[in-house]
C-alpha cells in the first residue's frame, strides 16, 4: 500500500543526488554563473522534501491520536489528499476498519459474557487484591447477600463480619462451605476462589453459590436412614420384652395366692420391677413410633390455596386457646389473593405447629403478640412468617432446632419442627427461623 509513497520518495532522493552532484561538478570547475542557478533548485528541493516528511508526519500523528483515544470512527479523506499522502491515509482507513471490527467484536463478547454471568445463580465477585476495590459483582450476588454495591472487599465486613473472614483467609483453587446471614438468617453458601493477573494488577475471583437447600436434602436423608434403622431395631428389641414383661406380670399375678405373708414384700418388689419393665419397654416402643412418622410423610395432593383462606382457618382454631392464654393474633395480608400451591392438610399442621410453639414462647409476657403475615419476596418467592414477641432463642440454637430428638422443651419429643421442615422440603420450599433473646422468634416458610 506504501508502493507509491515509496516511489516518490525516491524519485525525489534521485533528483536531489542529481542536483547537488552537478552543483558539485560546476563548483569544481569554476563555473560560478551556473553555481547560481543550481543553488535555488537544491534549496528547493530540500523544502519540498521537508515538506513532504512533514505532511506524513502530522498523518502519522494523527493517526496514533485516533489509536490512542480509540476513535476507530476517524476517517481520513483520501481523495483531497495530496497524491504522494493518498495510500498512506488509504492505509490508515484500512488499520481504522480492522481495529473498528476487532473492537465490535471483543465488545460482543463482553456483552455476552456479562448476559451469560447475570443469567447464572451463582454469585461472582471479582476485586483487585491490593487495594480490595471491587471491579465486578453480578446480580445474582447481589441478591443472595442482598446488597445493592460494595465499593470495596473490606465493606462486607460491616454487613456479615464472619463471612467476610472467610472470604479473605479463603486459599486460590480451594473451595470451602461458610455461613451467610440474610436479614439475620443464616444460610450455607459453598465459597469457590482463583486469581488472575493483568495490565501488572492482581485480581481475586470468589464464587458464591447457595448450597443450603443441597444440604438441608443431604442432612433430611441421612436423618430418614438413621431414624428407619434406629426404629426398625428399637421396635425389633424392645417388643419381645414388652410381651415378655406383661407375660411374666400375668403369671404373678395369678400366683399371688400362694405366696407366704413373710415373702409377700419381696414378691411385690418383684411385680413392680416387672410392671416398671413393661411401662417402660411400651414408652419406648410409643417413642419409635412417634419418630417413625418423619420417614411417613405421604405423596402430596397439591392444589392452589388462598393465603387468606389458611389464616381464616388457623384464626378459627386457634382462637378458644389464644382468648383463654390471654394472647393477641395480628394477621397481615396486603395482597389478599395472594396464592400458594400445597397441600392443606400438611400446611396446616405446620402453622399449628408453630403457633403452638410461639402459644409457648410468649406464656411469660406480659402482652403477649402472636403474628401472621404473607408477602412476596423481590426474587418471586412467597413467604409465609408466624412471628411471635416472645423470650427468644440464643444464636447458637438456631442450627440445631430443626435436628430429630432436639428440643429446648422439657416435654418436648423434638418431633415438630423436623416434620415442618420434612413438610416444607416436600414442598420445594424450605422453613428458616430468625430470633434475638427477649426480642422474639420468626419463621419464615418459602414457597
Amino acid at each position: 500500500m506504501f508502493k507509491r509513497y515509496e516511489w516518490t520518495i525516491m524519485l525525489k532522493v534521485a533528483l536531489m543526488f542529481i542536483t547537488i552532484s552537478l552543483a558539485a561538478f560546476l563548483l569544481t570547475t569554476n563555473q560560478v554563473v551556473y553555481e547560481i542557478l543550481v543553488v535555488p533548485v537544491i534549496i528547493y528541493q530540500v523544502i519540498d522534501f521537508f515538506k513532504l516528511h512533514k505532511k506524513a508526519q502530522d498523518e502519522v500523528d494523527q493517526f496514533v491520536e485516533s489509536v490512542h483515544y480509540r476513535d476507530f470512527s476517524r476517517y481520513f479523506d483520501v481523495k483531497q489528499a495530496p497524491l504522494e499522502l493518498q495510500p498512506l491515509r488509504k492505509g490508515f482507513n484500512d488499520i481504522n476498519l480492522t481495529m473498528k471490527s476487532i473492537s465490535k467484536e471483543k465488545e460482543t463478547q463482553y456483552q455476552y459474557l456479562q448476559k451469560i454471568l447475570e443469567l447464572v445463580d451463582t454469585g461472582i465477585l471479582s476485586y483487585e487484591m491490593d487495594s480490595g476495590e471491587v471491579v465486578w459483582m453480578n446480580e445474582s450476588l447481589k441478591k443472595l447477600l442482598q446488597v445493592p454495591y460494595l465499593k470495596t472487599i473490606h465493606s462486607l465486613s460491616k454487613r456479615d463480619w464472619g463471612l467476610y473472614h472467610e472470604v479473605m483467609s479463603l486459599p486460590l483453587g480451594e473451595s470451602l462451605i461458610a455461613t451467610a446471614h440474610n436479614e439475620r438468617t443464616p444460610f450455607k453458601v459453598l465459597l469457590s476462589a482463583t486469581a488472575f493477573q493483568t495490565e501488572g494488577k492482581k485480581y481475586k475471583l470468589i464464587a458464591f453459590q447457595n448450597v443450603n437447600e443441597a444440604l438441608d436434602e443431604t442432612e433430611s436423608k441421612a436423618w430418614q436412614r438413621l431414624l428407619s434403622v434406629m426404629t426398625h431395631e428399637i421396635m425389633n428389641s424392645v417388643a419381645p420384652i414388652s410381651s415378655l414383661s406383661a407375660t411374666l406380670k400375668n403369671m404373678l399375678a395369678s400366683s399371688r395366692h400362694k405366696v407366704s405373708p413373710e415373702n409377700l414384700a419381696g414378691f411385690e418388689d418383684l411385680e413392680l420391677g416387672i410392671d416398671t419393665i413393661r411401662r417402660r419397654s411400651e414408652g419406648l416402643l410409643k417413642f419409635a413410633e412417634t419418630y417413625r412418622n418423619l420417614n411417613k410423610i405421604s405423596d402430596l395432593n397439591l392444589k392452589k390455596v388462598y393465603v387468606r383462606d389458611l389464616f381464616e382457618t388457623m384464626h378459627t382454631l386457634m382462637e378458644p386457646t389464644l382468648d383463654q392464654k390471654q394472647i393477641e393474633m395480628d394477621v397481615i395480608l396486603k395482597d389478599p389473593d395472594l396464592v400458594v400451591d400445597v397441600d392443606t392438610n400438611l400446611i396446616e399442621q405446620v402453622l399449628i405447629n408453630l403457633i403452638v410453639n410461639a402459644i409457648e414462647a410468649v406464656k411469660e409476657k406480659e402482652q403477649p403478640v402472636i403474628s401472621l403475615s404473607a408477602y412476596h419476596t423481590p426474587n418471586n418467592k412467597i413467604v409465609i412468617k408466624v412471628a411471635d414477641n416472645g423470650s427468644g432463642m440464643p444464636e447458637e440454637l438456631l442450627d440445631k432446632i430443626f435436628i430429630p430428638f432436639f428440643s429446648t422443651k422439657k416435654t418436648g419429643s423434638g418431633i415438630g419442627l423436623s416434620l415442618c421442615k420434612q413438610i416444607m422440603m416436600k414442598h420445594k420450599g424450605n422453613i428458616q427461623v430468625q430470633s434475638r433473646v427477649d426480642e422474639g422468634t420468626a419463621f419464615l416458610l418459602q414457597f
